[in-house]
């Protein structure tokens, strides 16, 4: 009987262990503990795999914390985690709900180099716009020339191409136009993720945040748990602290997007920080003061749209310009993500509207960006994300950043009206010049473009439409086309107004693998079209359609990839 018994025990419980250990959906928590001796803590990413939450201990504190797409088995990409801050210490890794038969970290790989072979040469890789070396990346974030060199932060998930794990990716550049990424900048923390904000550089140590002569630059965030405003700095532009507490507590239940500068005129710090008003969505930008960037009272708000009426929604940006045309003025500038603008006055408390609602940018996917603060030749020069199409394949990385772009005031017949314009120091990048001045063209006529054959181009040019109904430039397979009577250019399905000036139309068009930016009558109209451009068709065209036009100051530059 006993022995009945004990078959009948082993059969029942013993098939249910095997039935356990067989399970295919069974998972299990990982707890590893390793010794940190170097750089890098190298994790596995598969795309489109579940997401695992995984968590690094260090000293009993949870330091590092975030989700990704774990490869239990062949990875897509590695991401690589910097650990060297903590070399010699035994530290712990959590990851939750792994396969139980998964060996992801048997063993736990360290490195000290970035064995990624992806050298920013992937097919889908924009050759002179910057994007992140892995991962994802969106909002340009504390642009500031600090040391020498250019900064750009930007919103990163180092750990995965889809948005998440928001952290403030860093690079930086000599002349706008090349980057080297360095590590990781700003990491969540107790505040929660990093969202984005802004960087000033306190000349005059007025924070007492400065060390030994060096002045601090000095980053502002949001918190995305705490919803408040915080604060870090650093004196060697590489090295970052943390102000122990938010310097701007939550406002509302949403607000956040920190723009920081210095208002000369009265000695204060003046910070803008778009703040959801009410139960209706009213967007605003709240004005605070600060006498030394830690502490802040509120001055000011100015109000924007409602709801679906994005006007001065998120991301503010917020400088002051001389108005070419007008000697002698001045103008404010304020604008919200999507690039609506208004003008106005501001005494360091107030910012006075006197027109609002304005835009210049009719483009796709153009969204948030910045205006670098510090700029040594005083200069108003932006970068914003765009939204490209490049989440593909294996890659593992996705989005990038536009052309660095040079704001100006002007005066029209219109009112004082901003101009975006494509940097100065793009014009390195020029490889081969084809200047073919003037020609004509018409329906079913000879090419002028023909046999230029380019990857990577700048093509500029004045058109007068003459009698034709339509001009054509063919991009590389993707038209680009004046419809006279319109007044507007059409690209991909985007519109954008172009009116002629003095009978002509003015156009600068940059090709990259990702898409078109163009120009539009000196940067009175900016139009950014991502779309992936066909690698098989490098060719060139312009036509024009129901007559003849004149097309002069004609020049095609191929250009050099930046990587």
């Amino acid at each position: 009987m006993q022995r009945t018994l004990l078959l009948i025990h082993y059969f029942l419980f013993g098939c249910f262990a095997l039935s356990a250990q067989q399970e295919p959906n069974a998972t299990k928590n990982i707890s590893k503990y390793f010794t940190v001796d170097h750089q890098y803590l190298v994790l596995p990413v598969k795309n489109g795999a579940p997401k695992r939450n995984l968590e690094l201990w260090v000293d009993g504190i949870n330091t590092r914390f975030w989700d990704m797409e774990l490869a239990e088995e062949k990875p897509d990409w590695y991401a690589y985690m910097r650990i060297d801050q903590w070399k010699g210490k035994k530290v712990e890794l959590r990851v939750d709900k792994v396969a139980a038969t998964s060996k992801v970290f048997e063993p736990i790989l360290q490195s000290d180099k970035d064995t990624n072979t992806n050298d920013y040469h992937e097919p889908l890789r924009a050759q002179f716009h910057f994007s992140p070396k892995r991962g994802w990346t969106n909002d340009p974030n504390g642009m500031v020339f600090y040391n020498g060199a250019y900064h750009l932060f930007f919103q990163h998930n180092p750990y995965g191409r889809k948005w998440g794990n928001m952290t403030w990716g860093h690079a930086v550049s000599k002349d706008l136009v090349h980057w080297t990424e360095l590590d990781d900048a700003i990491h969540p923390d107790q505040g929660g993720p990093v969202f984005s904000g802004g960087a000033v550089v306190d000349e005059n140590n007025i924070s007492g945040l400065g060390k030994n002569g060096k002045p601090a630059m000095v980053l502002f965030h949001t918190g995305a748990r705490g919803w408040g405003q915080y604060m870090s700095w650093t004196t060697d532009g590489t090295t970052f602290h943390r102000y122990e507490k938010a310097v701007v507590p939550r406002i509302n239940k949403d607000n956040r997007d920190p723009k920081v500068i210095w208002h000369e005129p009265t000695k204060k710090w003046v910070m803008v920080v778009w703040v959801e008003r009410g139960d209706n969505e009213q967007h605003s930008m709240q004005f605070l003061n600060s006498p030394d960037l830690k502490n802040w009272t509120p001055s000011s708000i100015t109000y924007g749209g409602v709801g679906n009426d994005r006007y001065l929604f998120e991301c503010p940006e917020f400088y002051e310009l001389p108005v070419e045309g007008l000697p002698g003025v001045k103008k404010w500038v304020l604008t919200g993500a999507n690039t609506e603008y208004a003008i106005g006055s501001f005494d360091g408390i107030h910012f006075k509207e006197e027109e609002k609602k304005l835009q210049n940018q009719y483009g796709r996917d153009f969204y948030a960006p910045q205006t670098f603060s510090n700029e040594p030749n005083g200069r108003r020069i932006e970068i914003g994300w765009w939204r490209t199409n490049t989440a593909q394949g294996n890659s593992g990385f996705n989005q990038s950043m536009s052309l660095p772009l040079e704001h100006k005031l002007i005066n029209t017949e219109d009112g004082i009206r901003l101009t975006r314009m494509p940097v100065k120091e793009l014009a390195q990048l020029r490889r081969r010049t084809f200047k073919l001045v003037n020609k004509t063209v018409k329906e079913n006529g000879p090419n002028p473009l023909k046999g230029i054959n380019i990857e990577l181009a700048e093509l500029r040019m004045d058109i007068e439409p003459g009698k034709a109904s339509e001009i054509v430039i063919d991009v590389r397979g993707v038209p680009v086309v004046y419809k006279v009577a319109n007044a507007e250019l059409v690209v991909d399905g985007v519109k954008a107004p172009a009116k002629l000036q003095n009978g002509r139309l003015s156009l600068i068009i940059y090709a990259d693998r990702t898409g078109l930016e163009i120009f539009i009558n000196k940067g009175l109209v900016f139009m950014p079209v991502n779309i992936n451009l066909p690698h098989n068709n490098q060719t060139l065209s312009i036509s024009a359609k129901g007559g003849t036009a004149k097309v002069s100051g004609l020049e095609v530059y191929e250009l050099k990839s930046i990587w």
